[in-house]
């Protein structure tokens, strides 16, 4: 059930955003009983605004509403910015930071360590390619990512 609201919700998102060039980064529905949350975080070459984010809003809420897609009705509907140090889980997300600094967690260890920090420096064919700040670039492949984020200097 959880899965299919995701990927409603995502749907519909995709269809709200595309004349402006908005995307669903990611589609989160949470809690359960009268404590509901529906969050959706949205991205747009250049940055989201305020009023992407209230538009999406409105038109993603109004669709939800008129296609009853949330059963139970209640719930709360937000939607935000991935933010500065946002996740990075989709290829996309990878090709679109290259040249920014990130931290990854691999699944598997490569030497000892599962833990980096670097500048993302190349993302091709499903291959990460990460320098830190000293030492030889460390290449490892997309499906060995655990997480991933941005990372920004304050």
């Amino acid at each position: 059930m959880r899965e299919d609201i995701i990927a409603k919700v995502t749907g519909i998102v995709e269809r709200v955003g595309r004349s402006e060039g908005i995307e669903p980064v990611e589609v989160e529905w949470l809690g359960g009983g009268g404590r509901r949350l529906l969050r959706i975080y949205i991205d747009k070459p250049g940055g989201v605004t305020h009023g992407d984010c209230e538009m999406v809003s409105r038109e993603v809420g109004t669709i939800l509403d008129v296609e009853d897609a949330i059963p139970g009705h209640s719930y709360t509907l937000e939607v935000s910015s991935p933010g500065l140090e946002r996740k990075l889980t989709r290829p996309r997300d990878f090709e679109m930071s290259v040249g920014r600094k990130a931290k990854v967690v691999l699944r598997e260890a490569i030497g000892s360590q599962k833990h980096f920090e670097g500048t993302l420096a190349e993302f091709s064919q499903g291959v990460v390619t990460l320098a830190p700040a000293r030492g030889e670039p460390i290449r490892f492949d997309l499906a060995q990512v655990e997480r991933a984020n941005l990372k920004f200097d304050w």
